[in-house]
């Protein structure tokens, strides 16, 4: 079986909203079966006959298995902000100013008042002089040092959040947060940077890295964290909520639902610890553990159990998180639903997302998530017509 046809499959699965396991089921074969059919590991199977049924299952003619080329989404450009951001990483910028903390500090967190109410491109406008500045103020002062890294923390998150074209800058900001706050010696600024790490770790599909790499940092800082308050619980509980996200790298197992099990669990004793006191823009607390929940159950290709996850949440208590938390909660239920056939109930929650965020919902895997509803739903009506228009997409 040549690996064309095995990403073909992949590809038209994903179309129609399967996860591996429910069209192992349609094929009355396991999940690790397609796991590999996908991968091209299954040589021995009758090509013909497995092929017609993948075809019938997936609703599409056998010669689109065959001969089509592996159909790919073209990547989107990137914002001119979030661009112009990314291409400042590497060139760093030599106008930096020597300014007071106070000033530098209040600069810091507009940025992130604006990425925590979802405005995206502004946070991204406003980071390159921020960091320029902050590079020449932290060379004698430890607190700049601290607001160095979480300047750099804010745009590799920002960057995350468009993908592929914004990884490799992504990645790099991740580390020079961590260079940061080791350079200033605060605990939480460590650790918080290191969970940028850690996600970039997952964005570069070394999740088991990624787990290993949170759950160390956590029990390394733990003691450090703890002491520190609201703000170090926080990031312990983060670091902790990352962790279990990794574990959640290389499907669905045994070892896989266990670790990250575990770590939802620490990560839950943090939260009791804390209450929803969330600090530093994280809005970690029991309700952000919940959520991690469901996110993790979908990774985990549980996606019925991640609805009734869901479903148990308190909506007040969702609604007392941020907004980017709160779009974000409503992107993984949305992706939750189309895969369980729920399709009514995803446009529903895209649509309370863009409300909320409509940069949210302008990302490359959230614009991904409404063509494939546009695919899976027969008949369109004008709300979902509305939204892909709007996402740049022909409707």
């Amino acid at each position: 079986m040549e690996t064309g046809i095995g990403r073909r499959i992949a590809y038209w699965r994903d179309r129609r909203g399967l996860t591996q396991g429910d069209f192992g089921r349609l094929m009355g074969q396991s999940r690790r079966w397609v796991q590999d059919l996908e991968g091209g590991h299954r040589q021995t199977d009758p090509r013909l006959s497995v092929l017609e049924r993948a075809a019938e299952v997936l609703r599409i003619p056998l010669e689109r298995l065959v001969s089509d080329p592996t159909p790919e989404t073209p990547a989107r450009p990137l914002p001119a902000e979030v661009a112009a951001l990314a291409d400042s990483l590497h060139t760093p910028s030599r106008s930096g100013r020597i300014i007071p903390v106070e000033d530098l500090k209040r600069r810091v967190m507009f940025c992130c008042q604006a990425w925590a109410s979802c405005h995206y491109t502004a946070a991204a406008r406003d980071l390159p002089p921020v960091l320029a500045d902050a590079h020449r103020t932290a060379v004698a002062s430890a607190e700049a040092a601290v607001l160095l890294s979480r300047a750099y923390q804010l745009a590799a998150s920002l960057l995350y959040k468009y993908g592929v074209l914004a990884r490799t800058p992504a990645v790099l900001a991740a580390e020079r947060a961590l260079t940061a706050a080791e350079a200033s010696g605060d605990p939480v600024s460590i650790g918080a940077a290191a969970r940028r790490v850690a996600r970039g770790l997952i964005h570069q599909q070394r999740h088991t890295a990624a787990a290993d790499y949170a759950a160390t940092t956590a029990a390394t800082l733990r003691n450090d964290l703890e002491q520190a308050g609201p703000a170090g619980l926080s990031t312990l509980g983060m670091l902790y909520l990352v962790a279990a996200v990794g574990a959640t790298g290389d499907g669905r197992s045994s070892q896989a639902v266990a670790t990250a099990a575990e770590r939802l669990d620490e990560a839950g004793e943090v939260a009791d610890q804390q209450g929803e006191d969330g600090r530093d823009f994280t809005s970690f607390g029991p309700t952000n553990v919940a959520l991690h929940e469901v996110d993790v159950l979908l990774r985990l290709d549980d996606a019925w159990a991640a609805v009734e996850a869901a479903q148990r949440i308190d909506p007040a208590a969702v609604a007392g998180l941020g907004r980017e938390r709160q779009a974000r909660h409503l992107v993984t239920t949305a992706r939750a639903s189309a895969l369980t056939r729920r399709r009514e109930d995803a446009i529903r929650d895209l649509l309370e997302a863009e409300r909320l965020a409509p940069q949210e919902v302008a990302r490359p895997s959230v614009v991904r998530l409404v063509g494939q509803l546009l695919e899976l739903v027969p008949r369109p009506g004008p709300e979902l017509r509305g939204l892909a228009q709007r996402c740049g997409l022909p409707a």
